[in-house]
């Protein structure tokens, strides 16, 4: 699966990625990209990664599905480079993981970031509707929000 996008405004002819599963080498880069985009950085392991890879095999995005001990499933770890947003990237990424998983699917977000996810089936969940991992990052993030003075709009969702 991959994108090709040339009929973009006000850039180059043309854009085209691949996608990838990603190999014990890639373990840094998927870090560094993670680190980057300043999201989670926890239960990063590499077999479970899918990666976009531009047309010179350099890793452009990435994202994988991770397992929770309580049983759920979550949608995670989905970033891009960012001078390859906008351009499909993390579209492709999220429906690639999508198809091979059935069955629901959780994810965290910002807020701002929750119509992104409503497009793939993505439905906010209160608290209470939580299954217990996700409940356990709400209420740490409510706990940090409480103590500063940036506070982050979290979102849980389902599929």
């Amino acid at each position: 699966m991959g994108g090709k996008l040339s009929d973009m405004e006000n850039s180059p002819s043309s854009y085209s990625f691949t996608l990838r599963p990603a190999s014990s080498s890639d373990a840094k880069t998927i870090r560094q990209i993670i680190s980057l985009v300043h999201i989670n950085p926890t239960g990063l392991d590499w077999r479970r990664f899918i990666l976009a890879v531009d047309s010179n095999g350099q890793i452009i995005g990435c994202g994988q599905v991770k397992p929770h001990a309580d049983g759920t499933l979550e949608l995670a770890s989905i970033a891009v480079l960012p001078e390859w947003r906008g351009r499909g990237v993390a579209r492709n990424v999220i429906e690639h993981l999508l198809t091979r998983f059935s069955g629901p699917i959780y994810l965290t977000c910002r807020s701002e970031l929750g119509q992104l996810y409503q497009k793939f089936g993505f439905e906010v969940v209160e608290l209470i509707d939580m299954p217990p991992y996700f409940k356990r990052i709400s209420r740490f993030v409510n706990l940090i929000n409480r103590l500063t003075r940036r506070p982050v709009a979290l979102l849980v969702m389902k599929r």
